[in-house]
């Protein structure tokens, strides 16, 4: 059988992809593969569960669209399968003078993005949102929230799969040959056939493109987040989402404090390159990983360009007293020992030759195959929106359907 797309990964991205094929084009037959025993086991789990709102983004920029559109899109689908998630809202707190200007910056993103509600604080403004947490002026960002992330891919799984789509799990993909009318697709031993491939396979997307022939400048460099969660008896510091100012040199957006949808505060992550693509808590260091790191060059520009960040990451990542002083810069009351270890995520970084961290999404068309190169946060907030995108890129490919039926 040949399938009309098939789509290598099957987390938040990759679902929401097949998702929307069903939904555009009618008859269309999907499979979506998989080298996890579940879905949504890498980057749609490990992380902080934020719904984001659209703030940080440049507008215009792909990422701006599909964050402020997929946001939209998430909270209908939650509302509609009673998916569980929260509007808690963001405070955005500069500590220092230096930080102002960058906190200028983010509410003009906000507005141009169409972000309803932003605030400007004082420090009298940001006690009575957050009353344990302090700085110079901060930002009020009401869209944001929590969901339940697990949840949605697992749901939408099962979408999918009601309206006639496969999931298949437990099968590695090996090779991508180009055939006439499609592609052939070996994974662990068995051979499926598509018109049309979209590789979606997150911390091994560069991988899975130099399988089919695609010849990118883009390299994936795994970047560790590490979080602590705080104890019971301070957690009631924390009302909702409070963050500081991003460095705008770098796409992470710095230690912060996240009330989950379960009710726990979250405190992170910081951002170490991780030794290995899927190097969690207490998983072993993937010494193949770390080479084909070190051998890149745009790795090397990185390193020689940003020594300092990284070092001060690194010491920060092994010692629980520095992170708590990375914490207390937002609510004072925190000390090292109010943080109770808790998981760890990683993060698919795209980096190009020149040593650049890529910042927008990155969505290559390459004959009858589509690359999700470039789709870190907020991709679990935007995935059904860049679902969305790609399945209309598609139009070509699956002309033969009939047209496309509309969302």
């Amino acid at each position: 059988m040949t399938h009309d797309v098939c789509i290598i990964g099957a987390g938040l991205v990759g679902l929401s992809v097949g998702r929307a094929v069903l939904e555009q084009y009618q008859g269309a037959s999907v499979l979506v593969l998989d080298k996890e025993e579940r879905v949504g086991t890498h980057q749609s789990s490990h992380n902080s569960g934020v719904l984001h709102s659209g703030l940080y983004y440049r507008p215009g920029s792909l990422k701006a669209r599909l964050c402020v559109e997929g946001r939209a899109q998430l909270e209908s689908l939650c509302d509609s399968a009673s998916i569980p998630f929260r509007r808690s809202g963001k405070v955005v707190i500069a500590t220092e003078e230096a930080e102002l200007g960058a906190l200028d910056e983010l509410q003009r993103r906000g507005t141009a993005n169409g972000l309803s509600g932003l605030r400007r604080l004082n420090r009298n403004d940001i006690r009575e949102l957050e009353p344990a947490a302090t700085g110079l002026q901060g930002l009020h960002v009401p869209e944001a929230g929590v969901v339940d992330f697990p949840g949605v891919a697992e749901h939408i799984a099962r979408e999918l799969m009601r309206a006639g789509g496969q999931v298949e799990t437990g099968l590695e993909v090996t090779a991508i040959d180009q055939i006439p009318n499609g592609s052939r697709v070996m994974a662990s031993d068995r051979e499926f056939r598509a018109r049309v491939v979209v590789n979606c396979a997150g911390l091994y997307s560069d991988r899975v493109a130099s399988l089919a022939g695609v010849n990118s400048e883009i390299r994936i460099v795994p970047f560790r987040g590490e979080y602590y969660t705080l104890a019971p008896e301070v957690s009631a510091l924390v009302r909702g989402l409070i963050y500081p100012v991003p460095d705008p040199r770098f796409p992470f957006l710095g230690v912060h404090f996240t009330r989950r949808i379960d009710g726990s505060v979250e405190v992170g992550p910081n951002a170490v390159v991780a030794l290995g693509r899927e190097h969690y808590r207490g998983a072993p260091i993937d010494w193949g990983d770390v080479r084909e790191v070190v051998a890149l060059r745009g790795f090397r520009r990185l390193i020689a360009r940003h020594w300092w960040t990284g070092g001060a990451e690194m010491l920060r990542s092994r010692s629980r007293a520095l992170y708590g002083r990375s914490a207390r810069r937002l609510v004072p009351e925190i000390r090292g020992e109010h943080l109770r270890p808790g998981g760890a995520g990683v993060r698919a970084q795209a980096i190009g030759r020149d040593g650049r961290l890529v910042d927008d999404f990155v969505i290559e068309e390459a004959g009858a195959t589509v690359h999700v190169l470039n789709a870190p946060s907020p991709g679990a907030t935007a995935s059904l929106a860049i679902g969305v995108h790609i399945a209309g890129l598609l139009g070509t490919h699956l002309a033969r359907l009939g047209g496309n039926r509309g969302v």
